[in-house]
């Protein structure tokens, strides 16, 4: 068994954790990988905050071990943000706050609430401030992985990070699928990984079926990193670009965002009814670039197990070989 203080930390067996994608995350997926010992987190950033509650309720039914909410702080509001926090969760996970977003305020709402606070980063700025903010831990996120992320590669930017926070414990994101990733990242430093791709690909997971073929049928080189998801939804990010299945979707629009801005309400439609329908080849899929180590749709929690019996054998059978 691999265990670091982000273990003890957040009361969990193992040091891998669910991202909080929203829209891509559930109850049953939650608990499996809760109940498997990592930590599962639910994405409630569009939530409505009248579902909060029974959502974290219906969590806490399927397991009794800790758990995350992750909000994206540009899209929260206050009554999704006091929903959450009434129910006292386990962990209170975030990230993409606006400039001038008040970090130490919310974090210390979240600490009164008996939580610990898990905030993702893309630079070594913004690693600062949320330590300074008072984070608990801080999650480098790479640009690897699918969906929102920086401009800066795993291996460069969660050495400096860790660097850079000293004493606060850093969790690596982006990039990691299996067990030799989770290897490399405690190599690097981290504590702990989180992983978002790797986790749709699971029987739990609320994507729908041909989405998930889409995952495995990746071979990661046809991901991109594009503003067009985010046009065509209306929807600007605070700095970050998504990294996305370069489908035909994605193919229509490259070089043409001027006519996606001047068409939005009818990409937008058309885009949600591809959604919706499974349409792999016209929605919009946020998948990392790990997608070309996914093979196969296991179940959440098999899939924890797995990866902690090979990143246990990489750490303990194949490196101490290579030192004399």
């Amino acid at each position: 068994m691999i265990h670091t203080p982000v273990c003890d930390l957040f009361q969990i067996r193992h040091p891998i954790m669910l991202g909080g994608m929203a829209g891509s995350t559930s109850v049953p997926l939650v608990a499996a990988v809760s109940n498997a010992g990592g930590l599962g987190t639910l994405g409630i950033a569009r939530t409505p905050a009248e579902q909060i509650q029974p959502q974290i309720g219906a969590i806490r039914e399927g397991t009794k071990h800790p758990f995350g909410v992750n909000f994206l702080l540009f899209l929260a509001r206050e009554p999704a943000l006091d929903a959450a926090l009434k129910t006292r969760p386990p962990v209170f996970s975030a990230a993409w706050a606006r400039a001038d977003q008040d970090l130490t305020s919310l974090f210390g709402r979240a600490h009164d609430a008996g939580s610990k606070v898990m905030y993702m980063v893309g630079t070594v700025p913004e690693a600062l401030r949320a330590k300074a903010a008072g984070a608990d831990v801080i999650v480098a996120q790479g640009t690897e992985g699918g969906g929102h992320v920086g401009w800066m590669a795993s291996m460069t930017l969660l050495p400096m990070i860790v660097d850079a926070v000293g004493s606060t414990p850093v969790v690596a994101a982006g990039g990691i699928a299996d067990g030799r990733g989770l290897a490399a990242a405690l190599a690097l430093g981290a504590q702990g990984a989180l992983l978002g791709t790797r986790f749709l690909a699971t029987k739990e997971s609320p994507l729908h079926p041909n989405f998930k073929q889409a995952v495995l049928d990746s071979d990661g080189h046809d991901t991109v990193l594009t503003e067009i998801p985010d046009v065509a939804r209306d929807n600007v990010w605070p700095g970050a670009m998504a990294r996305a299945l370069r489908n035909e979707f994605i193919e229509r629009w490259a070089g043409r965002e001027w006519e996606l801005r001047a068409r939005q309400p009818e990409a937008a439609a058309a885009l949600q009814k591809a959604q919706e329908s499974g349409d792999a080849k016209n929605a919009s899929l946020l998948i990392g670039q790990d997608a070309g180590l996914i093979r196969d749709i296991p179940p959440a929690g098999e899939l924890v197990e797995r990866i902690v019996a090979e990143a246990g054998a990489v750490l303990k059978g194949r490196l101490p070989k290579l030192v004399r």
